[in-house]
């Protein structure tokens, strides 16, 4: 994602490091280079002029000038309003209302119906208790109402729909009888698009928020198509009066452009980006992060949200007594493993961590990965506990059991043993905290 971006921001950012201070000269040099580097990657024009214009105004002050690090300051400054650029703060989602009703909007092909779905699950997740429904008001599409009724199962949540019914407004009102009249507090509504933007399809979102009320309407942009989102955006919020925006198509060739111009140009924030296809690949849009990200920073804030959401307070403290008394076994490493996995694929997690972002396809680790759980699976109780030697005949018996060389059971145990040495090195909670207090910006 923003890969074109990120690799002539950091171009600029090496070039300044070079300096020994920062001079008016080789500011507007770097200022440039940003501005050139933000309009190819499909960044509005007009945001792209307000915004190297307040990073030129803050770099050049007199704090900055005096640094004994300009490279760094510099980089502060550009990351400090990148976030400002996208909205500061985490946006939130008004569920409050009974039942809350939630619209989405947009361009065909922009991922409506699957975000519809992808929403109602985080809604699940999130707000223990609630019970969304989604309703089928796409009547353009033949196959919408299927997809939708198909990813709804999955999730366990029903679809409201009327077969034989043209009218979307009719279906949306029906809707309403139906769920107050079964209890339903979250109402989920997935509306028609077209191909670009026109009057009828206007009038009908029209009718159908007069008719809702709905407490969020979300427009669904695909990041792929930078800056013609950004237009789609504005023409949907002068229509209708959009109350934030979900952007699509992050994990793939995603342009900068939808993502840092599409608050500025619209007034509304960036309320959710979907991240994967998988139904769970839906999270919070958070500045600071996607700060982080277009920088080529890595993604630690969404990282540690993804390990909060994943690992056991109680298993994590229990592990770390194990590691801090070299009981460390088999059992907790697979454990480990087994939370890993559960986060997300090998390539998403290091994209996630500073500096690893460019090690390329690391698809076959997870294939090695899938290998070390079946060679520990293959173990006796015992072999996982330590209490019994990995003998050769042992290993034999293992690569046999698991499908595997016993090259990869070698392989294995030297890996195991390698990393409870590192546990053993490796500072504890408190001690982390105190090495990374003065570092952190967020």
């Amino acid at each position: 994602m923003f890969n074109a971006l990120t690799g002539k921001l950091q171009q600029v950012f090496s070039s300044l490091s070079q300096k020994k201070r920062l001079t008016e000269e080789n500011v507007s040099d770097a200022v440039r280079e940003v501005r050139m580097a933000l309009l190819e990657a499909d960044v509005h024009y007009g945001v792209t002029k307000t915004f190297v214009k307040r990073v030129k105004d803050k770099a050049l002050g007199e704090q900055v000038i005096k640094s004994v690090a300009p490279g760094q300051q510099f980089i502060k400054v550009v990351h400090d309003e990148l976030v400002s650029l996208m909205g500061t703060e985490e946006p939130s989602l008004k569920t409050d209302s009974k039942p809350s009703i939630m619209m989405l909007c947009g361009l065909q092909g922009a991922g409506k119906t699957t975000h519809c779905v992808k929403l109602a699950k985080y809604i699940k997740k999130k707000e223990s208790g609630k019970k969304p429904l989604l309703v089928a008001c796409d009547l353009q599409r033949p196959a919408a109402i299927e997809q939708l009724k198909t990813l709804g199962s999955k999730i366990d949540v029903p679809v409201f729909c009327l077969t034989d019914e043209l009218d979307p407004v009719k279906v949306a009102k029906a809707a309403l009888v139906y769920a107050k009249a079964e209890g339903y507090d979250c109402i989920i509504v997935d509306t028609a698009g077209r191909l670009h933007v026109d009057e009828e399809l206007m009038e009908q979102l029209k009718e159908l928020k007069t008719l809702l009320n709905p407490d969020e309407v979300l427009f669904v942009a695909n990041a792929t198509t930078g800056q013609d989102a950004v237009t789609s955006a504005s023409e949907f919020h002068k229509h209708i009066g959009i109350t934030g925006s979900i952007l699509t198509m992050l994990d793939g060739n995603a342009r900068a452009g939808a993502a840092l111009s599409i608050r500025e140009i619209t007034g509304m924030p960036l309320k959710f980006e979907g991240i994967g296809e998988k139904l769970d690949d839906l999270q919070l849009f958070h500045p600071h992060s996607m700060a982080d990200r277009v920088l080529g920073m890595g993604d630690t804030i969404n990282l540690v949200k993804r390990a909060q959401e994943h690992m056991d307070e109680e298993l994590s403290q229990k592990l770390e007594n194990k590691i801090r008394k070299a009981s460390f076994t088999y059992d907790d490493y697979l454990q480990q493993m087994q939370v890993v996995k559960k986060m997300g694929s090998f390539n998403s997690l290091l994209k996630m961590i500073p500096g690893l972002g460019n090690m390329g396809d690391l698809s076959g680790s997870e294939k090695e990965f899938a290998k070390m759980e079946a060679m520990i699976l293959s173990m006796t109780v015992n072999e996982r506990t330590e209490k019994d030697e990995l003998s050769v005949p042992r290993r034999k018996r293992i690569a046999k059991g698991s499908g595997t060389q016993i090259e990869d059971v070698n392989k294995l145990v030297k890996s195991f043993k390698n990393v409870k040495q590192l546990f053993k090195r490796m500072p504890n909670k408190k001690q982390m905290e105190k090495m990374l207090g003065g570092f952190a910006w967020h």
